[in-house]
């Protein structure tokens, strides 16, 4: 990576002498002894030059490098106010339950932490008291869908409420997370509130114990606060109102920064998202005004028909789909007339808590409309086509705008992750003349416990013999293995055609994503290792296997975006003649080093990575790929990697 940071100003020693004591003391007491780990101390010797010099810093640290620490002694030494932002919840557990606890018991001073999530995780008082004035029995019937039977209507989901609210009456966070059990998704919906229904602090009655609340001013007295990703990204969509204010920001796992923010700063609509106010509106509203809420209704209706019409396409794009967008225009229109009818005086009516619901749901679909109503040549919208209900989706095509208004002159950013995607800054917008990229490598001897095979030999991914070859070549590699296999895959629809075909073909468990939850799928590989399991995207980052359960990822084809996917279309388009080279292959040589980075997880694991997809061995822009996996051995013969394997298995 360009730009290595040069060292800070002289009145920075005693700020990395600090920094390298507290690394020093941390480290000391993991297992092992703390052993030096060079790239560790090269990054925290960067991450405090970026906050003594307030420049911005991507740091590449490879698997093994110990990048939380990386960061997290340095944000202790400098008593800055830092949000750490994470995208996935284990390493948000991680930080919490182990990282941040060793730095705050080295540290041995006032440092504190927190972690906060969005409104929707945490239980909510005012629904909780609207379910006990109305009766539990009366608010069953009106939510729980009609094809449920009345026994379990009546017992099983009335036991469910009864359970989490005696819980959060005793809880202290109300967080989901302290949860025995992870309740059924609807039952959850009606003791939380997501930020749609929330009414706000200054207009809830039950503000003062809103659990959220509590969270929030926790994290405003803290050091260091913990959050989603997606959750920062909505910080930003909401003119920064979700946060404590922060000098400070850490984007760990930051290859998934461009693909959250293009969501996080986008929106959604749906026939359903309508439906739900009518529904709530009708409660309130009077008699004479129930006209506006049945053409609301039958508008929705409507928008349900255009979208599916409409399932998988970009749409209102250089001013067309006169249809969707006179429907977006009429439903803006009579929203609006539905929020004028439960005000007063242009004001909220502070009567009673469905009034202010309504008119925090109405206020945030009007601001929807509006978007997609004024949809430009700088946005993309599309209906997705994943089978369900058809959802309208917006997004900005190009982010740096956006994150150079609202981000970048506003805190000192630090970007870290395994693997960091080419171009990331210009990508994201961060000025270049404020941004300093390291590289720290990873401690790990690849060249020796690890092996890269592409099956140059099998024939290419789009004939259709490829599929039944790949299997049989998959069910020789485990064999070899003796299990010990992730088999990762592009599509869920192959999956199930490669577990059923090696099933027969082996003589070892095979697990595949979807028979069980992901934790207990995960256990139960991690149990046996002469087990193998079969997954797609959701596996390919954020799993952790380290040891004898894993010595073999296989990997189907190059992860390559869709071509008929509408935002990296929008995006080829502004691309031009290099789009391939801009957009596609930065982003399928991110998510290739992600799924092989599965493989070796501490000093000692060894492993084959096999790509079954020729153009690995073959096409043009093969180097720009492999330049983004870790520096293991290279081969393309079959019978060197079965060796291989058998050794491990047998060793």
């Amino acid at each position: 990576m360009p730009n290595s940071p040069d060292l800070a100003p002289e009145d920075g020693t005693d700020a990395r002498a600090a920094a390298a004591e507290l690394l020093h003391e941390v480290t000391g007491h993991l297992p092992g002894g703390g052993e030096l780990r060079t790239g560790q101390e090269q990054m925290v010797g960067a991450v405090v030059n970026a906050l003594l010099r307030e420049r911005h810093l991507i740091v590449e640290a490879g698997t093994g490098t110990g990048k939380s620490l990386g960061y997290l002694v340095p944000s202790a030494t400098a008593r800055r106010t830092v949000v750490v932002s994470t995208a996935t919840k284990a390493l948000q557990d991680q930080l919490m339950a182990q990282d941040l606890p060793m730095v705050a018991e080295a540290f041995g001073e006032n440092f504190t932490y927190t972690v906060l999530k969005g409104r929707a995780n945490y239980a909510c008082w005012k629904k909780i008291v609207d379910l006990e004035s109305q009766g539990l029995q009366s608010s069953i019937d009106e939510l729980l869908p009609d094809e449920r039977s009345g026994r379990e209507r009546t017992f099983p989901v009335k036991d469910q409420l009864e359970a989490l609210m005696s819980w959060a009456a005793r809880s202290s966070s109300g967080d989901r997370a302290e949860l025995a059990l992870e309740p059924e998704p609807f039952i959850w919906s009606m003791v939380s509130a997501t930020a749609q229904e929330c009414p706000g602090a200054g207009n809830c009655a039950e503000s003062a114990r809103c659990f959220t609340e509590l969270a929030k001013a926790q994290a405003a007295s803290s050091d260091v606060t913990v959050v989603n990703t997606h959750l920062y990204g909505a910080h930003l969509s909401s003119g920064k109102q979700l946060l404590p204010a922060h000098d400070v920001v850490v984007f760990d796992e930051a290859h998934e920064l461009e693909e959250i923010f293009s969501t996080a700063l986008g929106t959604e609509l749906s026939e359903a998202i309508c439906h739900r106010l009518v529904t709530a509106a009708r409660k309130i509203m009077a008699v004479d005004q129930l006209r506006t809420l049945t053409d609301l209704d039958a508008k929705a209706q409507e928008l349900g028909l255009l979208l599916s019409a409409r399932s998988g396409q970009r749409v209102l794009d250089g001013g067309g789909d006169d249809d969707l967008r006179r429907c977006l225009v009429q439903l803006e229109g009579l929203v609006r007339a539905v929020l004028e009818s439960v005000k007063a005086d242009g004001e909220a009516v502070v009567g009673t808590m469905k009034q202010q619901e309504v008119v925090g749901a109405a206020t945030h679909l009007v601001g929807d409309l509006q978007r997609f109503i004024a949809c430009g040549e700088d946005e993309v919208a599309w209906v997705s086509d994943d089978g369900r209900r058809p959802i309208l989706f917006l997004s900005p095509i190009d982010l740096g705008p956006t994150l150079g208004r609202t981000l970048w002159g506003d805190v000192t950013a630090v970007l870290t992750s395994a693997t960091i995607p080419a171009n990331l800054a210009a990508r994201l917008g961060i000025p270049r003349d404020q941004v300093d990229e390291l590289d720290v490598g990873s401690p790990f001897d690849y060249k020796t416990n690890s092996l890269l095979y592409v099956a140059k030999h099998l024939p290419d991914r789009r004939d259709p013999s490829a599929e039944p070859a790949i299997c049989a070549e998959l069910a020789q590699l485990i064999t070899a293995a003796g299990g010990r296999t992730l088999a990762l895959f592009t599509s869920r629809k192959f999956m199930l055609e490669a577990a059923e075909a090696v099933r027969s073909a082996v003589d070892v468990t095979v697990l595949v994503q979807g028979d069980l939850p992901k934790n207990r799928l995960l256990e139960q590989f991690r149990a046996n290792p002469s087990t193998c399991l079969f997954a797609t995207m959701g596996f390919w980052q954020g799993v952790d296997l380290p040891g004898e359960t894993l010595s073999l990822v296989t990997i189907d084809r190059l992860p390559f975006g869709r071509p008929d996917d509408p935002l990296l279309n929008a995006r080829r388009e502004r691309a031009g003649d290099r789009a391939f080279m801009v957009v596609d292959v930065p982003r399928a040589a991110a998510l290739l080093a992600q799924g092989a980075g599965r493989l070796i997880r501490t000093a000692t694991d060894r492993g084959v990575v096999a790509v079954f997809d020729s153009r690995l061995a073959t096409a043009r822009y093969r180097e720009a790929l492999l330049a983004e996996l870790p520096p293991m051995k290279r081969t393309i013969t079959l019978s060197e990697v079965t060796a291989f394997l058998e050794t491990i298995r047998d060793a």
